[in-house]
């Protein structure tokens, strides 16, 4: 694992199929256990409910006014115009900017990062106008800036050539799906890159779904993962007896060790649901830091690769 490696928590499914109530269960959980980061979007939940556009920020604000005392590291995400899932956005740089101190007065000292999400434009120029527009945030108020999401990576690696800033870099990487090669023009500048989606949807090993699972939530489709997850159900037996170490027992488990083990992957994005998930992830990571599992991550990368 890389040095420092970030763990994040999201909040794709606040107000979804989390209340409020859980969600701030979960806050105190993860400053429980030691972490700060927090992960939003001004469209999450993306669930199709225009009412719940901004839901999962404005729990979070409701979270930091409630507990002043505790003080986050908030990652907003910006760009979306709603939370259909559509590819409506609104990136120009009074846009951007309007937003970076709206989200500076609604969180205050607790606003760590702004980044722009989900841009599928392909003109450099107007990229680079939203760019300068993100750099400007942090000149004038110290923030981080990022990208999530974005279409054509390739573009803004040469629109952030010219500015003396790393972004932080979301993307989504895991064994059955990965955009990391996708990526590779802004890999290769030293931006720093986060993986989200780790679970591949919330897909489960044992392919056992229930009505309120979040790959049914999600809409996921078992079908178009079946090859890959086949592949890792006959590795399995293989993984848990090659080595004495703690067992490897559900998909969070392999995408922790895919995404924490990727040199180039400085942290991810936890998509937790409840205590005990936060708790299994962050103790699972724990099990990276100290036993080898470097047979493990080779296999997923094959697999990866027979997938793409």
């Amino acid at each position: 694992m890389n040095q420092g490696f970030r763990l994040m928590l999201g909040t794709a499914q606040w107000g979804w199929n989390l209340s409020e109530t859980t969600a701030f269960t979960l806050l105190e959980t993860w400053i429980q256990c030691g972490y700060r980061a927090i992960d939003t979007a001004t469209n999450y939940p993306i669930n199709r409910i225009p009412a719940d556009f901004r839901a999962a920020e404005n729990m979070l604000a409701h979270f930091c006014k409630s507990n002043p005392r505790e003080k986050l590291e908030v990652t907003v995400k910006i760009g979306s115009m709603n939370n259909m899932r559509g590819p409506e956005i609104n990136l120009n740089p009074s846009f951007i900017r309007m937003m970076g101190e709206e989200y500076l007065h609604l969180f205050g000292e607790n606003l760590h990062t702004v980044m722009i999400h989900w841009d599928n434009r392909e003109q450099e120029s107007e990229i680079r106008a939203s760019l300068e527009a993100l750099f400007s945030l942090y000149q004038d108020f110290g923030l981080n800036i990022g990208l999530s999401g974005i279409t054509h990576p390739s573009v803004y690696a040469r629109a952030l050539e010219d500015l003396p800033i790393l972004c932080d870099i979301q993307l989504k990487h895991n064994v059955i799906q990965s955009d990391l090669d996708r990526y590779a023009p802004l890999a290769a500048q030293k931006h720093h890159l986060y993986a989200y989606g780790i679970n591949a949807g919330g897909i489960k090993l044992n392919a056992d779904y229930h009505a309120e699972s979040t790959f049914t939530v999600r809409g996921g489709d078992p079908e178009r993962s079946a090859i890959g997850l086949k592949l890792i159900q006959d590795k399995l037996p293989q993984w848990n007896t090659a080595n004495v170490r703690p067992p490897v027992c559900t998909m969070n488990h392999l995408g922790l060790i895919f995404a924490a083990m990727n040199p180039n992957i400085r942290g991810l994005v936890l998509g937790a649901s409840s205590e005990a998930q936060i708790q299994e992830s962050i103790g699972y990571i724990k099990n990276i830091e100290v036993f080898d599992y470097q047979d493990i991550w080779n296999d997923l990368v094959r697999i990866a690769s027979n997938n793409s």
